[in-house]
């Protein structure tokens, strides 16, 4: 029997990201493709017994789940000093930098640890990070360059950039991930837009206003639109502070950009469906999982030119070049004014955007995290 445990504390997170749906995502369709007496066994850290409910409600067959004794910030702090380790023995999968690296015995096949790195902003773009958060992610990519098995990369874009940074040989595999599964649109969708209030025509974003988003720059682009629909944005509350001044910075009535808080999958799945464009703006990024899910529903997509975004959409969605940040905001609304005024181009993209997310599937990726763990 060969079992495989992975990392899934990011399922928690306080924040809801796309780590966090990566990982469970990813987890679900390791325990679907799990080859013969292969087993997917989960670790996370102390939590509470409703949050353990969750998990295996929405992890089905998972063989065992480990509770740690400690709380998620010490483990985190316990991992980036090397100390503590998993129970047991055998291969480990980390969907992030999160991870028991240690010297363990390389001879043996079972015993084998592999990381995901998701982007490289932590050195590319640090002033895009709080100093902890760039601190964190550079100690532990240390102990991967010394302890990891495997590093798996979610973009070639990562995978070369990566290359630049650390002396990881041959042991960096790119797998992508996918569309959520569960961002589809309900039986009810059309209920649920009239609860929400959803107007005819809107661009939507996803995301808070740190700078590595880009969202203040779509707030600014939004004043040099010539048609007037809004931009709701799902993440800020509606009554967020800072949101409500960096729309008045940009010289907007309040009620041109709405904060949607964070939404439940059938709600988002409503929001993202319905929208007239999706922009994606973001400074940095190591894939892009809410851009695809926008693919997948056949919504126009506007994006930044960040080159894994680039990879990611091959001509799915239109690029806006970042260069000078004073031209940007500019940019960007040349990009989404064309959507919304040709109704041909937004068909397009629609169709576009769909064939290039069904060239993702979280089976596919599932299939060669087991084909790297047996490649060990």
């Amino acid at each position: 029997m060969t079992t495989l445990r992975v990392i899934i504390d990011e399922m928690l997170a306080h924040t809801p990201g796309s780590v966090g749906r990566y990982t469970e995502e990813l987890t679900r369709a390791l325990i679907a493709t799990a080859p013969r007496d292969c087993y997917v066994e989960a670790f996370v850290s102390a939590s509470t017994e409703p949050e353990y409910d969750l998990i295996n409600q929405r992890l089905p067959g998972l063989s065992r789940l480990h509770k740690s004794a400690l709380a998620g910030r010490e483990v985190k702090a316990a991992w980036q000093h090397g100390f503590t380790r998993l129970p047991g023995h055998g291969m480990v999968h980390a969907p992030s930098l999160l991870a028991p690296l240690s010297r363990h015995d390389r001879l043996n096949s079972a015993d084998q640890i592999v990381v995901t790195v998701h982007d490289t902003v932590a050195w590319s773009h640090p002033e895009l990070l709080p100093p902890r958060v760039v601190a964190w992610h550079k100690a532990m990519l240390k102990r991967a360059t010394r302890f990891a098995d495997g590093i798996v990369a979610p973009s070639h874009t990562v995978a070369d950039q990566l290359g630049g940074i650390a002396d990881l040989g041959d042991r960096v595999r790119v797998i992508s991930g996918a569309a959520s599964s569960l961002i589809i649109p309900p039986v009810d969708a059309d209920e649920r837009a009239s609860r929400l209030a959803l107007p005819a025509r809107y661009i939507l974003a996803i995301g808070g206003l740190d700078p590595r988003k880009g969202i203040d720059q779509l707030i600014r682009a939004m004043s040099q639109l010539r048609s007037d629909e809004p931009l709701l944005i799902v993440g800020p509350a509606a009554d967020d502070g800072a949101l409500a001044t960096a729309v008045a910075d940009a010289g907007l009535e309040q009620a041109r950009v709405q904060g949607l808080g964070f939404l439940e999958d059938a709600d988002l799945a409503v929001v993202m469906k319905n929208a007239t464009v999706f922009a994606y703006p973001n400074i940095e990024e190591g894939f892009g999982m809410p851009m695809l899910d926008a693919f997948s529903l056949g919504t126009p997509v506007v994006h930044s030119d960040a080159p894994a975004l680039v990879e990611l959409a091959a001509g799915g969605g239109i690029v806006v070049q970042r260069g000078d940040s004073d031209l940007y905001p500019e940019r960007l609304a040349d990009a989404i004014q064309s959507i919304l005024d040709d109704r041909q181009l937004a068909i397009r993209l629609g169709y576009s955007g769909s064939d290039r997310a069904h060239a993702f599937s979280w089976r596919s990726s599932a299939e060669k995290v087991w084909q790297l763990h047996a490649d060990l």
